[in-house]
């Protein structure tokens, strides 16, 4: 924090006047970013609005339900004309490949079920982003993400937004506490959705009305397996479908158009009890299926941990918290047992189904609404 002057400290924490504040604006072009950079550009901060071109728009000019995508960049350019304040697009491409595309397709051929947005927060949004804000001169960058940074007597902490159904903490866990002190998220503390675009109305801005984007950016529809098809061409071979005894129960036309946990669509009826797939073995080109019974998970052995606490990861055997397993569920009870200072194993006091490869581990305070990191489950 600046406290070199006697100034009033502002809205984002600086001891300076709004107009000697520089903040750069991370615009995805969607109604969550376009109103923290109005609402900025109103206080009278010095805004700085980026947009990053991630990926081969030729295809994605007029697509919906992404974000990122050409029509975005044009959004995002007509709110910052409107308000007044400068607007980049970088191009970011090489790096999303790299850093985000890659590993998304590698993993989901290993058999877990990935979750790039996490990846790109980390390693694009949070990393190469916030650097360049940095060399453009920036206090600090806001983004429009649906969580809350809150001072604690030992710095930034991580919290939950305050309205549950909007909260984007599970795709936010691995924000290091060094860019905590950087980021901003001025919607964080907002009720609902609703009242971001109730802003984003009384700013007058076009994307009010725009709808959310859905699927991840470079998987249009969620079709998971034509865009892993064309990454990595032959990845869809046929193979086994067998019980947990090794018994062949049918054929599949690739272990790519499978996921843990589902039941529908596996073609081998007529059995006694439902069978759900339970592990995918991708060297042996096999879906393995069992009952229900068997996707309970108890021991989740999880890695590459973002601490976030107080004090060290090791500096106790146990931490009782709770954890969400997948972003779709609510935290629960569970002791956090470290193994080092990135690893651990996380016992859940009532097991879960279907906790997958591949997904992370978010470690949340269980009576409030702190953060506490996160890891990524790396084996069932």
């Amino acid at each position: 924090m600046d406290v070199t002057t006697d100034h009033p400290v502002n809205s984002l924490g600086f001891a300076k006047p709004p107009a000697e504040t520089r903040v750069v604006v991370a615009m995805s072009g969607g109604v969550d970013s376009s109103v923290v950079a109005a609402k900025l550009a109103d206080e009278g901060y010095d805004v700085v609005g980026v947009t990053l071109q991630l990926y081969d728009h030729g295809a994605a000019l007029a697509k919906k339900g992404a974000c990122c995508a050409g029509i975005d960049i044009h959004d995002a350019r007509r709110v910052a004309e409107e308000k007044g304040f400068p607007h980049y697009v970088l191009d970011y491409e090489n790096i999303f490949q790299d850093a985000v595309i890659d590993e998304f397709a590698d993993s989901y051929l290993a058999g877990a079920t990935p979750v790039p947005c996490i990846r790109c927060n980390e390693r694009v949004k949070f990393k190469d982003l916030l650097e360049t804000a940095k060399d453009l001169d920036a206090d600090c960058m806001a983004t429009g993400h649906y969580i809350q940074r809150k001072m604690g007597a030992n710095g930034a902490e991580l919290h939950s937004a305050a309205d549950a159904r909007r909260d984007q903490s599970y795709f936010l866990f691995s924000t290091t506490p060094e860019q905590l002190d950087y980021l901003r998220f001025p919607l964080g503390h907002l009720p609902d959705k609703d009242a971001t675009r109730a802003l984003a109305s009384e700013y007058g801005l076009a994307v009010a009305d725009k709808p959310d984007s859905q699927d991840i950016c470079f998987v249009p529809n969620g079709d998971y397996a034509s865009v892993i098809e064309k990454l990595r061409p032959g990845a869809a071979e046929p193979g086994e479908i067998v019980d947990h005894t090794g018994r062949v129960l049918g054929q599949h036309n690739g272990v790519i158009h499978y996921t843990i946990g589902q039941r529908r669509g596996l073609g081998i009826g007529g059995l006694e009890e439902p069978l759900y797939v339970v592990k995918l073995d991708v060297d042996a080109k096999q879906v393995i299926v069992g009952p229900k019974s068997m996707l309970a998970t108890r021991v989740v052995p999880v890695r590459e941990i973002n601490w976030l606490g107080d004090k060290p990861l090791t500096s106790q055997s146990e931490w009782h918290l709770s954890v969400k397993v997948r972003s779709t569920r609510p935290p629960r009870e569970a002791i956090l047992r470290p193994l080092s200072d990135t690893t651990a194993e996380v016992e859940l006091l009532t097991p879960e189904e279907g906790v997958s490869p591949g997904q992370a581990c978010v470690f949340y305070e269980s009576e409030g609404s702190r953060i506490f990191g996160g890891g990524w489950i790396w084996k069932s």
